[in-house]
Formats: structure tokens, C-alpha cells, sequence
């Protein structure tokens, strides 16, 4: 019998896996995150497995740790996502293609365009990740010589929403008549001109980009910090949320979901996805021999460069066999530095051992056989702690084969997610409305 309620699966790509070994694995296609074949592959495989949506996250520099782990990264390069989005459009028809777009670095107007040509281009599958780019180098890229503060990065994003949107909404829906006969091609009584002035930015707009075919191409965000919080409950439509202990989880639900009700949203209008590690065997044996190989291929430096990141502050002179020392506060990710200091609080970790369980990737994680994962999917579901997962693979190709050939078929079996597609775009897949024209009435 159906469940109560269905999982949505995003596959959380970067543009491969998120673990620091996945590529020294044994068969891993080492080339992949800048291998347009292999992502062709990737795409269509998950396309099978009737996810959602392909998630694609991005980085506007060079990850910000020592040169001894970064020369360890299997992600230094990638391709920019609104590159390679279009091109998986046309290779794939179903699934959903999601790619990150910086609020601190990018410009409205060249983003709104970007997105409503995506969405146009896939025939309504596209979504915009809002992120703020926590990443300090960033800044050094764009013309700054300091990071902008992290509560004007997020006052600057929630502008930024607003002006893409009111870009998204320049045309009506019916605006363009394309009349042969007499030479009308668009009735301008339905073109709106945003003339947005406001503290960060000036707009005249229109885009010059009919109204994607979505309405508003689906909004993701994924910060997890007071301020992501209430931004994700006043805009976004999927929330990439941190995984750790169900009963964070759930908290984390319970607060985001009570924030957009607050904000006079519906709450089953907003997806929580938290990121999941997914490591599969036949038996519970071969899932941890897996899991033990892949962690023992994270070299030290990459931990402890991880560490840093998370933290925002050098951690290479920490004393590895004593706790974590006190750590200031620092204008990166409030979230992710909080989310270690928790992990190291609630296992009483030492620096090293953080370090190491950091390394590889410290999150959620799904060891086991097809029906203990499904298992513990389920109980997250019913507890309300999620509405699905972003998917994250140990490996490519092995461990994305192995999920859709295994755990897909026994969540169908429950009644815990889709056998086919039952729509063409992404709000469709995910069950979210097609937002209002807000200067046009239907």
C-alpha cells in the first residue's frame, strides 16, 4: 500500500561526490567532475531511478585550505553548473537539473536570465540553490579585498530574490501573441518594467527572457544558521538541509516549518532534504568493508584541511590528541562551524579523531543492505525529520549503480517513492504550485 507520504530524492553532485576519497576508490572514474560523458551518464542514470532533481553545487574559487590537501581534492575543477546544466537538458527529459547561483557574487539581472533560459531550454525542470558563498577567497575573485559581513550577505540575498523574481515576472504568461497577420508579436500592455531601487541594487529591468515555463524556476536554499533559517522560510521551496541525529533533524523541521507558516506560507509548500552519504551492500558486512576502505583512502592533510574550513580557522597547529580548543567566531558559515562543534562535543572527540571523521565526510550516513536503509529512510520520513534526501554517492559510477539498482526498487516496493515520473517539470516532481505572476493576473 502507498505510504502516507512519498520521499523526494535530489542527487547532491559537487559536481560528483562530496567524500575526499571517492575518486581514489577502486573502478571510481577518477576524471568524472570534468568528464562531460561520465555527468552524461551520471544524468541519465538517476533519470532511471526517477529522482527528482540532479543537484549540482558550485564554487567561485579554489577551496580555501593548504596546497597539502588541496592537491588531494578530486574537486579543485569543474565545470560552471550553467554551463553544464543545458547541456544535461538535452541529454536527459525528466529529471530536474538545480544549480547554485551566488547571491554575493553574481549580478540579478545576469542570474535571472541564466535561470529563466534553463528552465525555457528544459522545458520547466530548473532550480536556482540561493547561496550566500562562504568561502573568503571568493571575495579576492570579484574586485574585494575583504569578505562582505555575513548578515549584509544575507540582507543582499533576500533583495536578490526579490529582484529576480519581479525580473522572472516582467512578462505575462500570455504576452507574446505572435501574430502573422498583423505584425503583433507581443502585446506591451503585458510587460512590466521593475525599476527596483534599493540598498543594494539598481534595476530597471525587463528581462529580455520570456516567463520560464515554471512560473519561477524552483528555489532551493541551504543555509541552516538563524539567518539561512528564516530566508529559506520566507523564499525557498527545497531547503538542502545539514544531516546529523534524527532528533536535530527534526528540530530543524519543526523550526523552519513553523517559521514559513509564520511568514504566511504553506509548509508542505517547502521541501526539507537533508544530505545523506548512501553506502550499499548486499549484506551489512559489505557495506561497512566498504565504508572502511573508503575512509582509509582520506589522507590526514585533507582532514585536518577540513577541519579549518568547517571552523574558519587554521586548525593545523591543534594539539591532535587533546579536545578542540576554544575557537572564535569568524564571518564563514556560521552553520558548518557549528554543526563541528557539536559533532566534537557530543562524541567527545579528540582533534585528530574530528579531523578524521571530518575527512572523508562527516554528515549523514546510510551504511547498510537495500532494506536497512530504506528503513531508516522511512523512520526519518514518518518522523517527521525530513520530506526526502539529497543523495550523496561514496563513489561514481559503482555507488550511484548500486543505489538506483538497489535502493530504488525497495523504497518503490513500500510505496516510499515514485515507479514513473506522473509529471514533465521539476514543481511537479516535488508537488510545489506554479507561482502567481505578481503584476499580472492570470
Amino acid at each position: 500500500m502507498p505510504a502516507y507520504r512519498q520521499l523526494h530524492l535530489g542527487a547532491f553532485m559537487r559536481p560528483v561526490s562530496i567524500h575526499t576519497a571517492w575518486w581514489r576508490y577502486p573502478g571510481a572514474s577518477t576524471d568524472a567532475n570534468f568528464n562531460f560523458a561520465h555527468l552524461k551518464r551520471f544524468a541519465q542514470t538517476l533519470e532511471r531511478g526517477k529522482f527528482d532533481a540532479f543537484f549540482m553545487a558550485d564554487h567561485l574559487a579554489v577551496l580555501n585550505m593548504p596546497v597539502a590537501a588541496l592537491k588531494r581534492s578530486g574537486t579543485v575543477t569543474s565545470f560552471d553548473p550553467m554551463v553544464l546544466l543545458p547541456a544535461l537538458a538535452a541529454v536527459t527529459e525528466r529529471i530536474g537539473l538545480i544549480a547554485t547561483g551566488s547571491t554575493t557574487f553574481d549580478a540579478p539581472y545576469n542570474l535571472a536570465r541564466k535561470f529563466a533560459s534553463l528552465d525555457a531550454l528544459s522545458n520547466g525542470r530548473a532550480g536556482w540553490n540561493i547561496v550566500t558563498t562562504s568561502n573568503p577567497d571568493a571575495a579576492l575573485n570579484f574586485g574585494m579585498d575583504e569578505h562582505m559581513d555575513h548578515a549584509m550577505r544575507y540582507r543582499r540575498a533576500r533583495e536578490f530574490y526579490e529582484v529576480v523574481t519581479g525580473l522572472w515576472d516582467s512578462f505575462a504568461d500570455n504576452a507574446f501573441s505572435r501574430d502573422v497577420e498583423s505584425g503583433i508579436f507581443f502585446d506591451p500592455a503585458k510587460l512590466h518594467t521593475l525599476n527596483h531601487d534599493g540598498e543594494f541594487f539598481k534595476v530597471r529591468g525587463p528581462l529580455n527572457v520570456a516567463r520560464p515555463v515554471q512560473g519561477w524556476p524552483v528555489i532551493v536554499q541551504a543555509g541552516a544558521s538563524g539567518d539561512g533559517r528564516q530566508l529559506a522560510a520566507e523564499t525557498a521551496e527545497v531547503v538542502f538541509a545539514a544531516g546529523g541525529p534524527i532528533g536535530v533533524a527534526q528540530e530543524f523541521y519543526a523550526d523552519v516549518k513553523a517559521r514559513t507558516r509564520a511568514a504566511g506560507r504553506n509548509p508542505s509548500h517547502l521541501k526539507i532534504l537533508p544530505g545523506a552519504l548512501v553506502i550499499v551492500g548486499e549484506s551489512m558486512a559489505e557495506a561497512n568493508a566498504k565504508k572502511q576502505l573508503l575512509d582509509s583512502l582520506v589522507h590526514p592533510d585533507s582532514g585536518m584541511a577540513a577541519l579549518s574550513i568547517a571552523l574558519g580557522t587554521d586548525a593545523s597547529g591543534f594539539d591532535l590528541n587533546a579536545p578542540l580548543p576554544p575557537t572564535p567566531d569568524t564571518n564563514d558559515s556560521k552553520s558548518a562551524r557549528e554543526r563541528v562543534l557539536d559533532i566534537a562535543a557530543r562524541n567527545n572527540f579528540t582533534v585528530g579523531q574530528l579531523a578524521q571523521y571530518l575527512g572523508g565526510y562527516g554528515g549523514l550516513q546510510f551504511v547498510g543492505t537495500p532494506a536497512s536503509i530504506a528503513d531508516e529512510m522511512q523512520a526519518w520520513l514518518e518522523g517527521d525529520a525530513c520530506d526526502g534526501f539529497n543523495i550523496m554517492f561514496p563513489t561514481l559510477p559503482a555507488g550511484l549503480d548500486e543505489f538506483v539498482d538497489m535502493v530504488v526498487p525497495e523504497l518503490q516496493g513500500r510505496g516510499l517513492f515514485r515507479k514513473e515520473y506522473e509529471g514533465t517539470t521539476l514543481r511537479e516532481h516535488l508537488g510545489l504550485p506554479r507561482p502567481p505572476n505578481r503584476f499580472f493576473a492570470a
